[in-house]
């Protein structure tokens, strides 16, 4: 009969395809150890090992749940360090999931800390640790039973440690205050909130959410809690916690499994207390491509175009949160940055771009956007991307470099495309200048989009188009018109995720002689709407009447006095 280590081996080679096999010993002397040493692929060695041993091995975990025991009772780090899952109970045992023969010996401390048998099944690392990161983010409600537990005589004072780049997963043994801010992060992230509101009130803490640009309430902590959960999130950012009459600011990186989210932080004292702000960067989510923004084709052709002009400056407008910054990270995405010298001013850096060097702006160091462009320019670069035109100097050095031969993006807080014209000459840039200079504004504003869980056709009576400020020739036909009536998927709201509106004025002739002329922002508009700009307002009924989105969600963006 063959031995165990001979079974190995024979296993081990039938997998092998000739690589390794002269480096590895005898056959009756080839154990997984050895195999390891010369070179061989762990998988390879736990499916020879399984094979061995005649225990079962799976490529795949996805179809196979984890244990709900095993996820409430082994800490995340633990399961992380040592290749280990506990599945769904199969025949009143426990089948965990082993990465590495070497923590065979921990077996026996799950069968204890599980009160049942444990049946062991071997799988790849990798394949293991995505599927413990996915059990472990599946805990649904964490932060609504942590807030039940706790109550005044769980209060503990502030944090010794900080929290750089803490885990979220990783609850176990963590203060109740500590755990509390963590699953609230967590609870966050999950729900893919761009900002988290603490907001305190005379009588009560409330928790908010920003969900696809909607403040949503969505935990109420003990009010008596409220200056532990403040000094928590204080130390994470790395704040004063004995500062309670000034604003602050502070960043921190945490993670959720194996996505990393960078957070910004800002306190503000009122009357009742510090209230915070935490911005959340997600570093692991994905950039849009312009074809995924939702320009009407018209303008997605022209703003093409206008990317791959060799000189001049384009603008992107909109409020805080209308999606700016992803419209200009799409139009990078498209440049040829191996023929192309590429460089961006940011604050923050949301995204990674490969192939383009990236500067984060610092004022508290001296980094401003006006020095940092003195420093770009030195740097050779043919497209330069200047993450807000805050003020004068800053207009006035991105008016300069576009006029020198350099390509400029860049955005500005303004309501539509031709209010930039007036703001920049506010900031003191000469019309002679920005005419000379200014290729086009490209103003934007985001809305919900119609659930496709819930979405409904219905058919807008009277009072709906006055609610709407139209006339009944106005805005999308009265024919059935879409809209979510709240289901699970979109949490009761009839919306999930987002897509733009858009409005585009490119600077013409007629356009730029208005800039000479110092024109108004109203008569600018007026001349590029007679040329063919579609309004935001025209955008987003379109938008309406192919389904996408609601008259309510374009009103609540572009406005109600656009007709």
């Amino acid at each position: 009969m063959a031995t165990v280590n001979q079974r190995f081996a024979d296993a081990l080679r039938s997998r092998l395809n000739g690589r390794f096999e002269t480096l590895l010993p005898a056959p009756e002397a080839c154990c997984p150890a050895q195999a390891c040493q010369a070179g061989v692929e762990d998988d390879l060695v736990t499916a020879a090992a399984a094979e061995a041993l005649g225990i079962e091995f799976t490529d795949s975990l996805a179809a196979r749940p984890a244990s709900p025991d095993f996820v409430a009772r082994v800490p995340i780090a633990f399961a992380r360090r040592h290749g280990l899952l506990g599945l769904a109970a199969e025949g009143g045992e426990v089948r965990v999931a082993v990465a590495d023969l070497a923590h065979w010996g921990l077996i026996e401390v799950l069968r204890q800390a599980l009160g049942r048998e444990v049946r062991v099944i071997f799988a790849p690392r990798a394949e293991i640790l995505r599927a413990i990161n996915a059990a472990y983010e599946q805990q649904a409600g964490q932060a609504d039973r942590a807030i039940e537990e706790l109550d005044g005589d769980a209060v503990l004072r502030a944090a010794d440690e900080a929290a750089s780049a803490e885990d979220l997963l990783d609850v176990a043994s963590r203060a109740p205050v500590i755990k509390l801010v963590n699953l609230i992060l967590f609870e966050a992230v999950k729900r893919q909130a761009s900002d988290v509101h603490i907001q305190p009130y005379e009588d009560r803490l409330v928790v908010r959410f920003r969900l696809d640009g909607v403040l949503h309430e969505v935990f109420e902590p003990p009010k008596a809690l409220q200056a532990e959960i403040v000094s928590r999130i204080k130390v994470m950012g790395g704040m004063n916690i004995a500062e309670h009459r000034l604003a602050q600011d502070g960043r921190a990186t945490v993670e959720v499994g194996d996505r990393v989210v960078d957070l910004r932080i800002a306190t503000l004292p009122t009357h009742v207390g510090e209230r915070v702000v935490i911005r959340l960067l997600d570093k692991s989510a994905r950039l849009y491509t312009l074809d995924e923004l939702g320009m009407p084709p018209g303008v997605l052709a022209t703003f093409r175009h206008l990317i791959h002009t060799d000189h001049g400056i384009l603008l992107v407008t909109g409020p805080t949160g209308s999606g700016k910054t992803t419209t200009l990270y799409g139009a990078l995405q498209e440049l040829d940055a191996v023929q192309l010298n590429v460089l961006t001013l940011e604050d923050p850096i949301e995204y990674r771009l490969e192939g383009i060097s990236q500067t984060q702006i610092n004022e508290k160091k001296g980094m401003t956007f006006a020095t940092g462009l003195r420093h770009v320019l030195r740097q050779d670069p043919d497209i330069i991307m200047v993450g807000e035109i805050r003020d004068a100097d800053t207009a006035r050095m991105a008016i300069q470099s576009a006029l020198t031969g350099h390509l400029v993006f860049s955005t500005l807080h303004t309501n539509d495309a031709s209010s930039a014209v007036a703001r920049l000459l506010d900031l003191g840039v000469e019309p002679y200048l920005l005419a000379s200079s200014l290729l086009a504004v490209l103003a934007q504003r985001l809305v919900r989009r119609i659930c496709p869980a819930c979405r409904a056709a219905f058919a807008p009576t009277a009072e709906d188009r006055a609610r709407w400020n139209l006339s009944a020739s106005d805005g999308p036909s009265p024919d059935p018109l879409y809209r979510g009536t709240g289901c699970e998927a979109c949490l009761e709201t009839g919306y999930r995720s987002r897509i733009g509106v858009f409005e585009l004025l490119s600077v013409s002739e007629p356009i730029r002689d208005l800039i000479h002329r110092q024109a108004k922002a109203s008569t600018i508009k007026a001349e590029a709407t007679a040329g063919g700009m579609t309004t935001l307002r025209a955008d987003g009924v379109a938008k309406v009447a192919a389904g996408v989105t609601t008259m309510d969600e374009v009103v609540r963006v572009t406005g109600r006095d656009e007709f």
